[in-house]
């Protein structure tokens, strides 16, 4: 089946993949990433957690609980975040305290899963899928710190390390082999957006069906489309001023012909970059919290910008 003929994961997992009876799909990409049978009790909201008005909105796509009460954290990153890391680890970190209530013993904090899908050159490494997880090893005896008997019966766990979050990143565009096991059609699925008409990965035959653009209502297209269009659009600019950005700072290193001043001369430019993609990303009138995903601005910083803007034309 053609590309074009399914709708875009990231776009559907925003919308179409919460509702319940498209959790299938959802469950069959979790169930072949971690090696077992995944059910999705419910989706929760996952951006009502800001405390204050300068905090940071914890923006992941999807937030599932599964039968066992286990949290999986799903977000679809398109546009390149250099500290995308950190950001893993505050989604995780913020999910664990949201869902405890004050009192609560400890022993009711949820497992997480943390699953990125990635569009972009993350990190250095040879693989297109990576597990990390928390492991206690003695420094003496090289041991792994086990549970005791009573908490691996409370905690259906062995190992210390399994309580704590595990983190999966896939790095979509680094697949370039013909697709054998589920999993690699699961992730040639996600990087090209086609489903062979033999694919037999769990939830994909579902999502062949259920992902059909034809099969939305006029309004979901048009919003679909403008999607479309703004991510294409987005990849233009980013693009374009990454060149321009990187170029400039280059030219200006070697002309003083020192490394720090190189450095200093990528970093003006990369700055640069970012406000001249919120400039035209607000001139095409993109959501504030779209131009936030975009550009790892903060809104607050954004809101100057628009604003500055705003003054400029009418001056003129």
């Amino acid at each position: 089946m053609a590309k074009d003929n399914l709708i875009r994961f990231d776009w559907a997992a925003k919308r179409l993949l919460r509702q319940k009876s498209n959790f299938v799909v959802l469950e069959g990409l979790l169930s072949t990433l971690l090696n077992e049978n995944i059910r999705i009790e419910r989706i929760l909201e996952s951006e009502s957690n800001q405390n204050l008005y300068d905090d940071k909105f914890n923006r992941v796509d999807m937030l599932a609980e599964n039968s066992r009460g286990e949290l999986i954290i799903v977000e679809i990153q398109n546009n390149r975040e250099l500290d995308y890391f950190h950001r893993m680890l505050y989604g995780v970190s913020k999910a664990v305290t949201e869902y405890i209530s004050i009192g609560e013993p400890y022993s009711n904090v949820k497992k997480i899963y943390s699953v990125n899908i990635i569009y972009f050159d993350l990190g250095q490494g040879k693989d297109y899928i990576y597990h990390g997880v928390t492991e206690f090893r003695g420094i003496h005896y090289n041991d792994i710190l086990q549970l005791s008997e009573r908490q691996q019966k409370q905690f259906r766990y062995k190992d210390a390390g399994n309580l704590f979050p595990e983190y999966y990143v896939l790095r979509v565009d680094e697949f370039d082999k013909k697709a054998v096991t589920p999993l690699d059609e699961w992730i040639s699925f996600l990087k090209t957006g086609e489903i062979p008409s033999n694919a037999k990965a769990k939830g994909l035959p579902e999502a062949r069906e259920c992902l059909r653009i034809d099969r939305l209502s006029d309004s979901e297209r048009r919003q679909y489309n403008a999607h479309m269009e703004t991510l294409r659009y987005q990849r233009s600019v980013i693009q374009t001023n990454l060149i321009e950005g990187r170029a400039e700072g280059l030219a200006e290193g070697l002309e003083k012909g020192r490394a720090e001043c190189l450095v200093e001369g990528l970093e003006k430019g990369a700055k640069e970059t970012a406000l001249s993609v919120v400039r035209k990303a607000l001139q095409k009138g993109m959501d504030i919290a779209d131009i936030m995903d975009l550009t790892g601005l903060k809104e607050a910083d954004i809101e100057t910008i628009k604003h500055h803007l705003h003054h400029l034309q009418k001056s003129i």
